[in-house]
């Protein structure tokens, strides 16, 4: 939705309402109030805390002064004493048809996410050791960008001019712009809730390991003493040449020995995992009184394979994931939420 053109003389709020499209702007009976407003956009919303002001200009026919919309990204974010008013249909905005069913729908939510952490807080206490493996869903909370999601970074990138090394060998140039991009992203990351609350969870003995499928090194930097990075890091670069490796501060960096342009140190499409990495994380998931799975899908193997070596070994597994995962069905408990907020909560059960 687009603002439009407001003369200089009419004084208009400050703060966000909602804005009609241009084809429904003549409401007949539609009036401001304090109450808060949210659109419907394809997938249910039932709960929300936004305000927007009182607007005293002399709009057409009472008509909802124009401004930017905001949207509820994941209702369950949000607790069910938040709820002021939902309607269904912005187009009319006659600010008394709110859903009868939305608090009731959002503490039913609420309560399932309660219950759900209160399991997960008994598996984790009666099936020990804990190793944790975690994908780019806990990351993406630090303002990461995913790979996969519909917009992720391969929406924008073909992963076969960027990311495989054949890609890197035909033209490491260019491959290192890519790189450059995502170094500036990595740089401004910070740990967040999920980071910070597994590595309190490695303090209190009950995580063991972390197995991660990220490369930013968020894990470390929240406080976790045992990662094993699967899928490589960037905060290294290698020589292809000559097998010299050093620590990564820059873009495109060129070997202290031989002078070739050094390969970001992450793990690319067309190249084997780490051996010994692997091999680790595989011995862990077999030990494992618990995985508990953490932002991922388990689509990319093989580490979406060691759900398999828990299990075939009697031990539980657990997600935590936006979204369906391909253990969704096998899994002794699926929690469909984010990392942040359940894993904090769990810390405090």
């Amino acid at each position: 939705m687009q603002r439009p053109p407001v003369g200089d003389d009419l004084p208009v709020a400050r703060h966000f309402v909602v804005e009609p499209e241009a084809r429904a702007a003549q409401l007949a009976d539609a009036r401001t109030d304090l109450e808060a407003v949210v659109e419907m956009r394809g997938q249910p919303v039932t709960h929300v805390r936004f305000e927007h002001e009182r607007l005293e200009a002399p709009f057409p026919e009472r008509g909802v002064a124009a401004g930017e919309l905001l949207e509820v990204g994941d209702a369950r974010d949000l607790e069910p004493d938040q709820v002021v008013r939902v309607v269904r249909d912005a187009l009319g905005v006659r600010l008394g048809e709110s859903d009868a069913n939305v608090r009731a729908e959002a503490e039913a939510a609420h309560q399932g996410h309660s219950t759900a952490v209160n399991e997960l807080s008994t598996l984790l206490r009666e099936r020990q050791p804990c190793v944790v493996l975690t994908g780019a869903g806990i990351s993406t909370e630090s303002g990461i960008p995913d790979f996969r999601s519909p917009t992720g970074i391969w929406a924008q990138y073909d992963p076969m001019e960027y990311a495989t090394i054949d890609a890197f060998r035909r033209d490491p140039v260019k491959v290192w712009e890519f790189y450059g991009l995502r170094l500036d992203t990595l740089a401004k990351a910070e740990p967040n809730a999920g980071h910070l609350a597994l590595a309190e969870l490695e303090r209190r003995g009950l995580v063991s390991a972390v197995v991660t499928q990220n490369i930013d090194g968020l894990h470390q930097r929240a406080g976790s003493r045992e990662v094993i990075e699967v899928h490589g890091s960037i905060r290294t670069a290698r020589c292809l040449a000559c097998g010299e490796q050093t620590p990564l501060d820059r873009a495109m960096p060129r070997c202290p020995r031989c002078g070739e342009i050094m390969k970001p140190g992450v793990v690319m499409f067309g190249e084997l995992l780490p051996a010994e990495a692997m091999e680790r994380a595989t011995e862990l998931a077999r030990e494992a009184g618990l995985l508990l799975v953490v932002g991922s899908a388990l689509e990319v193997y093989p580490v979406a394979g060691l759900p398999e070596e828990t299990m075939s070994a009697g031990g539980a597994v657990a997600i935590v994931n936006r979204g369906p995962t391909g253990y969704d069905g096998r899994a002794d408990l699926k929690v469909d939420a984010g990392a942040g907020e359940t894993l904090s909560t769990l810390l405090r059960v």
